[in-house]
């Protein structure tokens, strides 16, 4: 059985209670602190050295060893480079999930268990792993049943969104502590065990690196502006001018004056540097029920094998993780590798191009593709009438 452990420590109440739970089932229990960012470049406006005082206090508090780890230069490269490539080309990434996917369990994970010889990895994500949050049913050497990242009791604060784009293989050795937990209860087990002051600390919202500054304001300091043109998407005319795509994404409203309706972000062009919008909340435009994908990463070897044998796949979606699921249909693409057609069974709004399309059965999630294009609404009629016969995964 798994006994000793390496713990993601990053300052916050629930890394430092999932470290707490273990030592208490009687887990040898180290903490690592992973830098990421250097705080440095931006006038020490990232919270990173208060995070780092956090996780040394908390350790302490809890007599748990703590070591750091430097993963500024792999995160830029990983990471922050892909964001602001995507951003200049009219693309809107995720960097959380770059970074668990490239980082937290990837060269984190290969650390924990390859250099520093530990068992596994826990996380204070509010996750459940299908082999059990502490990994009750796997064992050292061998491990047969493919583990499954699970929905957890939390609801509210599921982040299985944010772990869909993770190495399959990284699940097999990760716990997840607080899977059976609410928020609340992390709270009161924190003050009740002395960590009052992670209790009550304040949780970080947002990109880490964004911090608390205007987006459009941290986005010039790396991206120059250039401008060009909002073009009404239904009469193609200009009603105003912007300074560049990567300040704007679909959805937004973009506060044009002297138009009767509000005008929101449609679609970008990055060859063009034109911003098509539309007018109104609710023009369909704005809507839409089919999408492209591409590199789909799976957690579900047998949603896997169902899209493969049946030629579809019916499952869950959602694009934002605060938002409901909604019922779709996947299947490949015609004359793409590792492309595939995502249909909804309704419409949602500002389904945004460079983001993650996340897939889920009843209990788990499948995996993640990225988002490529989204169809509007008025272009998406015929297609419910084109897709291949369906076949619902066994849940």
């Amino acid at each position: 059985m798994f006994r000793n452990v390496v713990v993601g420590i990053s300052g916050g109440v629930d890394s430092a209670v999932s470290a707490h739970l273990l030592k208490e089932r009687g887990f040898n229990v180290l903490g690592v602190f992973m830098r990421n960012w250097d705080e440095h470049d931006e006038a020490g406006r990232c919270s990173g050295e208060q995070d780092l005082k956090d996780a040394e206090w908390a350790c302490r508090q809890l007599d748990i060893e703590l070591r750091q780890v430097n993963y500024v230069k792999q995160y830029w490269t990983a990471v922050f480079s892909q964001f602001l490539e995507d951003y200049q080309h009219g693309l809107t990434p995720n960097p959380d999930v770059l970074c668990n996917k490239h980082i937290k369990f990837d060269l984190f994970h290969k650390h924990a268990l390859q250099t520093l010889q530990y068992d596994a990895v826990a996380t204070g994500h509010y996750a459940c792993n299908s082999l059990g949050n502490y990994l009750e049913h796997a064992d050292k050497q061998t491990q047969a049943e493919e583990a499954r990242l699970l929905i957890p009791a939390d609801k509210l604060k599921d982040q299985t969104f944010f772990l869909a784009g993770i190495p399959k293989a990284s699940l097999q050795r990760t716990m997840f502590p607080l899977g059976h937990l609410h928020k609340p209860e992390v709270k009161q087990l924190a003050r009740h065990i002395g960590l009052h002051r992670l209790a009550q600390k304040r949780e970080s919202t947002g990109i880490c690196f964004v911090g608390k500054r205007d987006f459009k304001a941290f986005i010039r300091e790396y991206i120059s502006s250039r401008t060009g043109d909002f073009v009404d998407i239904d009469s193609g005319a200009v009603v105003g001018k912007h300074e560049g795509i990567h300040q704007w994404t679909v959805g937004q409203r973009c506060r044009l004056n002297s138009y009767l309706q509000p005008y929101y972000v449609a679609r970008k062009e990055a060859a063009s540097n034109v911003i098509f919008v539309a007018a109104g909340h609710h023009h369909p435009a704005l809507h839409s029920r089919h999408m492209h994908t591409a590199d789909i990463n799976w957690l579900c070897s047998q949603a896997h094998r169902e899209l493969l044998e049946a030629g579809s796949l019916r499952c869950r979606f959602r694009f934002q993780h605060t938002k409901p699921l909604v019922e779709c249909t996947i299947w490949p693409s015609d004359n793409a590798f590792d492309h595939f057609e995502v249909f909804l069974e309704e419409p949602l709004r500002a389904i945004t191009p460079g983001q993650y399309a996340v897939f889920y059965d009843d209990v788990a999630c499948l995996g993640t593709a990225r988002i490529l294009s989204a169809e509007p609404l008025e272009q998406t009629v015929e297609v419910n009438q084109q897709q291949p016969q369906q076949k619902r995964l066994e849940r």
